[in-house]
């Protein structure tokens, strides 16, 4: 298997398994991946998710460029960009889908092409200080294609994105703790601790309060402010209703830990 999954309570952990191709993205990792994420969505007992690549030098390198040639050889580009708009983007997380729940990116390593927009599609991104991160497409003439040229320069100051962008040069974990492109940066042996630390702290909250929080967000995120406030409304209205708000209150005032059911 090029996926590792392990399920710590409702957390899932997928490990990106290729160590010896900088975890690069092949047709079956995708594969699984896509497969993983759908697992995520329809199993009501899991709440959030790791990410994370085998090793301590990639967490992922991209897509795999020994099948390149061939995908794009197998069609069309016309039939490329119909497939584009309704199957999942790569890694089956950067078009196409949402599983409508936090994905935590644990970045081990080089974080390049394809594995930074693969990042860049979770939720929340947290770096081993060893970590580099970079889209180096234009050095091979073509350019950053599963929503990098989108969603980085929504990360970041838009004059830093567009160094990054145009130039390829990578930036250090330090650098992209600085721009807010990461969260968090800690010692390599912690990084996965730190995920899951993040996760267990994520799971312990209402699971219909964490989707609509996230959604509101997410959806929020391109309208002007006065549309997003109505927006979050709309999110936040139903959850007062919520058989979770009413436990959230009683263990408030009765001191102990609440316990949501999603309901």
């Amino acid at each position: 298997m090029t996926v590792r999954c392990e399920t710590r309570g409702p957390v899932l952990i997928l490990t990106i398994d290729r160590p010896g191709a900088r975890n690069a993205l092949d047709a079956a990792t995708q594969a699984a991946l896509i497969a993983q994420w759908r697992h995520l969505r329809d199993d009501g007992d899991l709440r959030v998710a790791v990410l994370t690549g085998a090793g301590e030098a990639a967490f992922c390198a991209g897509a795999d460029l020994r099948e390149l040639g061939a995908y794009y050889r197998s069609m069309t580009p016309l039939e490329r960009r119909e497939r584009g708009e309704t199957e999942p983007g790569l890694a089956g997380l950067t078009r196409n889908f949402d599983a409508r729940k936090p994905v935590i990116a644990a970045i081990n390593g080089a974080c390049l092409a394809g594995g930074l927009e693969l990042a860049l599609a979770c939720d929340i991104r947290v770096a081993a200080g060893h970590a580099t991160f970079g889209l180096p497409e234009v050095s091979r003439g073509i350019l950053p294609g599963a929503g990098g040229t989108q969603r980085l320069p929504r990360s970041l100051p838009r004059a830093v994105a567009m160094e990054m962008i145009l130039s390829g040069a990578p930036i250090g974990a330090d650098a992209a703790l600085r721009w807010g492109l990461v969260s968090r940066v800690v010692p390599a042996p912690e990084l996965l601790d730190c995920a899951l630390e993040i996760a267990g702290r994520i799971a312990a909250n209402g699971p219909l309060a964490v989707r609509a929080a996230r959604d509101a967000v997410l959806q929020g995120a391109a309208l002007p402010l006065d549309q997003a406030l109505r927006l979050e409304q709309f999110h936040a209205e139903p959850l007062r209703q919520s058989a979770d708000a009413k436990e959230g209150v009683r263990a408030f005032i009765e001191k102990r830990p609440a316990r949501f059911t999603g309901k």
